[in-house]
């Protein structure tokens, strides 16, 4: 049996979410019709496409090949009606995932601008930490996200937008108390990162000689990049964050660089997909528009 687009239209909604119920409105359906559908789909094609719980939706390893080869023929049937149409492109959605901060303040306001330039296109965000992000492109939950971690998994494509700098920073009245000159220093300080492998921190550590131990006093964990802009502005400890973020802290004095030879290493904001999407023409396109908009 070939599976209708229908039926495939409805697995990927499935696959998306791994919840009946929130794929069901996306399809206009029950979730008990859409139950039904899948069970169909499984029965066509002879193998089980979830594992279903009363608390758990899963892919299986056969819903793991699906889906990629769902997509494309969904995408190919979008050509063929575009194709035959003699009216403007096909519209379609594109899920888009990004971190709170940069989304809130770069994403949400190119939105108007990115719709004009292609009204056919919807652009939907999810917002996740970085980890977060590559788990769900790779399980096709979004179709690319906008992250800067370094990357080495050969089943993801990428297109560079922006550079990120980064820099390390203080409140001035908490240096002026206490300098941190250098890793002496550093015990008399609080490190404050967004994770306990410190990944922030880490990109000053790559700039510095092999060997050179920092031991801080203490260390906070507060996952996104604002929480810690805002323990940092009160005092509280020292940190490395983007450039972009800070810059007008810095400008005003409410921040101020820690007195250190050299800057933090630098990285590069990339829009990531998984390699075969079957939209990479469009994410292509949606990356050029991208690097076009500074960085804000």
């Amino acid at each position: 049996m070939i599976p209708d687009l229908e039926s495939l239209r409805c697995f990927l909604a499935v696959a998306r979410r791994l919840n009946f119920r929130a794929a069901a409105a996306t399809v206009h359906l029950s979730p008990t019709a859409l139950s039904d559908r899948i069970k169909r789909l499984e029965a066509d094609l002879g193998v089980p496409l979830f594992e279903r719980t009363t608390r758990h939706v899963a892919l299986t390893e056969a819903g793991h090949r699906l889906v990629a080869p769902a997509e494309a023929a969904l995408a190919a049937a979008q050509a063929a009606m575009q194709a035959a149409r003699a009216g403007g492109p096909t519209p379609y959605r594109l899920l888009i995932g990004t971190r709170y901060e940069l989304g809130l303040s770069w994403l949400v306001p190119a939105l108007g601008d990115l719709e004009a330039a292609q009204p056919e296109r919807t652009l939907d965000l999810y917002f996740g930490d970085g980890p977060d992000l590559l788990a769900r492109i790779r399980g096709g939950h979004v179709d690319a996200a906008v992250v800067s971690l370094r990357l080495t998994d050969p089943a993801l494509d990428f297109e560079g937008l922006h550079p990120e700098a980064y820099t390390s920073v203080a409140a001035p009245d908490l240096l002026a108390r206490l300098p941190l000159d250098g890793p002496a220093d550093a015990r008399a300080h609080t490190l404050i990162d967004a994770h306990p492998d410190r990944p922030l921190f880490r990109y000053l550590l790559d700039t510095r000689p092999p060997g050179e131990a920092w031991q801080f006093g203490h260390q906070q964990h507060l996952g996104t990049i604002a929480a810690i802009r805002a323990r940092v502005l009160a005092g509280r400890g020292v940190a490395v964050l983007p450039a972009y973020f800070v810059a007008a802290d810095l400008a005003a004095g409410g921040l101020v660089p820690w007195g250190l030879a050299g800057t933090p290493r630098s990285d590069v904001f990339r829009l990531v997909w998984r390699r075969g999407h079957p939209q990479t023409a469009a994410l292509q396109r949606l990356a050029a528009q991208l690097r076009a908009r500074p960085l804000t």
